[in-house]
């Protein structure tokens, strides 16, 4: 019993110190960030914010043209770097850490961003889906967060997951997303809990839906044009969505305080307790829900939202705005293509 006593109570000490570590507010002036799926959407947004605060960003994304554009709209000279690579290769995450530590000195934060999205009934996914979004959204970041540990604990960093409110409650037509983001939200709290003896804090955000110009790139199944209709609406509401700035903002004021797990917008909150407190309501409800989504096909093939728009989505002031800002269409151009 004494000796359990002594375990718990070392346990708490240890608990306390650790918070009081990241509990002071972590200063982003002069240093260096690499955000992955950094040259559109969110991580662009994310870009933007943090150099706000001081710091200078390296975006990685698979497309040089894209991360040309976006180093061009964040207009910040030689605070911004840029660098191609696949998450999903390791050669390439290893490559894209040694040019951030050539070009900025080294690595002070790493923002795991980038992501895949497919929408569809689950009676359209194959176990292809699941594991190419596990791939990109679950074991780039754990690989990634491991190969910058070394360089992380040097400099006392910080790492920033992006999952979802999809990481706390499954959301119907988007299972394979809703799986790789509980994923990331047990990874997060298995690497706060294991950095922390190396002097790294981690912090995971879990946002409701934002106003990224995202859907386009999304994989779609189904009903293409009615999954993509109601996926690009909800995306783009004002009463449920917040704008990529402030989700943004929001995401690095969580990072700085050294939260370990942050619900971002409102409706992510409030599913997040919904779940929580009355998991069988929660559950039916979603049950009763997807009776209303457009039923599954005979055809398992995805194809990309911007090959799915409408005259419904592609006219939407909001939605569009969101793709113009956060270099979401193709060479930058003034429309979506049809």
């Amino acid at each position: 019993m004494r000796i359990s006593k002594r375990l718990v109570l070392g346990a708490a000490v240890a608990a306390i110190a650790a918070r009081r570590v990241f509990s002071s507010p972590y200063n982003l002036t002069g240093k260096s960030v690499l955000i992955t799926g950094g040259s559109r959407g969110l991580g662009l947004a994310l870009a933007a914010e943090f150099l706000k605060r001081g710091a200078r960003v390296t975006l990685m994304a698979r497309t040089g043209a894209d991360l040309e554009r976006a180093a061009q709209q964040l207009d910040a000279g030689d605070r911004v770097h840029t660098v191609i690579g696949d998450v999903t290769r390791q050669d390439n995450l290893e490559r894209a850490l040694e040019q951030v530590k050539h070009k900025s000195g080294g690595l002070d934060v790493l923002v795991n961003n980038a992501g895949l999205i497919q929408s569809g009934p689950l009676d359209n996914m194959t176990e292809s889906d699941f594991r190419k979004i596990m791939e990109v959204n679950a074991f780039a970041p754990l690989i990634l967060s491991r190969l910058a540990l070394p360089e992380l604990r040097r400099r006392s960093g910080r790492v920033l997951l992006v999952a979802s409110v999809g990481g706390k409650v499954a959301v119907p037509h988007l299972a394979p997303y809703s799986v790789s983001k509980f994923a990331v939200t047990g990874l997060g709290q298995a690497l706060r809990a294991e950095f922390a003896q190396h002097g790294v804090g981690v912090t995971t955000v879990c946002p409701t839906v934002m106003r990224t110009g995202s859907p386009r790139q999304a994989q779609v199944k189904g009903q293409y044009q009615k999954e993509y209709a109601l996926f690009a609406t909800v995306d783009n509401s004002p009463l449920i969505s917040l704008d990529a700035d402030v989700a943004a903002r929001r995401m690095v004021d969580a990072l700085i305080r050294g939260d370990a797990e942050a619900m971002i917008g409102g409706s992510a909150v409030i599913l997040k307790y919904a779940q929580a407190l009355a998991p069988q309501l929660t559950a039916d409800l979603l049950a009763l829900g997807t009776r209303f989504l457009p039923a599954a096909t005979q055809s398992d093939q995805a194809i990309q939202g911007k090959a799915a728009e409408t005259p419904l989505t592609r006219h939407n002031p909001i939605k569009r705005e969101a793709e113009r800002e956060l270099n979401e269409l193709d060479g930058n151009q003034d429309s979506p293509s049809p």
